[in-house]
């Protein structure tokens, strides 16, 4: 859903007084009663009362900010991450393989990607080659010597690099050598993702599809225990890293605005009642996620006050189901009312009629 805030245009420090205020300012203004010609009149008025039904409480409130800051850090996270994936990519020249990487760390430890000494490797194969037998003999060392050579490596006599091997296979190549190339396989980074879904959505087990960094469509499973806010764990979908184990995808399930307000596995629907209906009480029906529910309205009944229909919200993991929960919004008539208006005047001036 947007940002309660700024559906309801006040600033993230704002009282209760002043959340209270806005919402009624807005949902005068944007009711359907009173906007017979704007299509979107309901969800906008929908958008309103599930704004100020998280800011009015304070516990959803404070979980709303810090899903928030999380959520935040995520996407920061995030970015990074593909901001570094894509200057190593760019960075790296074109077919680069494993043995680029493994002989660079090998210059870089001493050794050779068997355990040898790199030195001894280099003068083995300079030694190899042809030359003529005069200088072989000029230049021939005891074996004592070739021993401290071979035991005192000299980076000026490693083995020239062949350019610099791609990010992942360096780390891949850094992790075998500090760990042995036995070692147990580590993990690549989680995928983490948020997944905009509907009550309809999780009522009718419609999977929705969300695309990884590296192009492949994933299709997540909703349904039974399905609620805003669910962490959902795909193993191994996530990134991918030349020898790492490929990471999971992490995905919270969001569900959108609608005509239902998703708190916990209820849901919670406006319900418009007239004045006079509010003071008497009366009959009445609610829309409900399988269909229209008949429902009391009890006398004197203000605003904000809720009616609660048993078994009527999300299905729970073990097969019940969460409440609907009708919240009662008090309106006003589309014209002014001339004996409702002198009624109110006389209770606020102290005459009674």
């Amino acid at each position: 859903m947007r940002d309660p805030y700024s559906v309801l245009g006040v600033k993230r420090n704002a009282g209760q007084e002043e959340i209270k205020a806005a919402w009624r300012s807005l949902a005068k203004a944007v009711h359907p009663d009173q906007n017979h010609d704007d299509p979107n009149a309901t969800v906008r008025f929908t958008e309103a009362g599930r704004a100020y039904d998280i800011l009015r409480d304070p516990d959803k409130r404070s979980r709303y900010d810090r899903q928030q800051r999380e959520a935040e850090l995520r996407r920061m996270e995030q970015m990074r991450r593909q901001q570094a994936e894509r200057k190593a990519k760019s960075e790296a020249p074109p077919r680069m393989s494993n043995e680029d990487a493994e002989d660079m760390i090998a210059r870089i430890f001493g050794v050779d990607s068997r355990g040898q000494p790199a030195e001894a490797k280099a003068q083995a194969q300079s030694q190899a080659q042809p030359r003529p037998q005069a200088q072989a003999q000029a230049t021939a060392a005891p074996a004592q010597d070739a021993r401290k050579a071979t035991d005192e490596p000299d980076a000026e006599k490693a083995a020239p690099g062949r350019g610099v091997a791609p990010a992942s296979n360096l780390i891949s190549a850094i992790i075998r050598r500090i760990r042995g190339s036995r070692a147990k396989v580590e993990t690549a980074p989680d995928f983490v993702a948020d997944v905009a879904v509907s009550v309809e959505d999780i009522l009718n087990k419609v999977r929705p599809t969300v695309e990884t960094p590296d192009g492949q469509t994933l299709r997540v499973p909703v349904g039974a225990g399905s609620t805003d806010g669910q962490v959902i764990r795909l193993k191994e979908a996530g990134h991918r890293i030349e020898g790492l184990r490929r990471g999971d995808a992490v995905l919270t399930l969001r569900v959108i605005p609608g005509r239902f307000r998703v708190d916990g596995f209820d849901l919670k629907v406006d319900l418009p009642v007239t004045i006079e209906n509010a003071v008497l009480g009366c009959e009445t029906t609610v829309e409900g996620p399988l269909g229209t529910l008949p429902v009391t309205v009890p006398a004197w009944s203000g605003s904000d006050q809720q009616i609660r229909i048993p078994g009527e919200g999300l299905v729970m993991e073990n097969g019940e189901r969460g409440d609907l929960v009708a919240e009662i919004r008090l309106l006003l008539w589309e014209k002014p009312d001339d004996k409702m208006i002198d009624l109110m005047r006389s209770l606020r001036e102290g005459l009674y009629l």
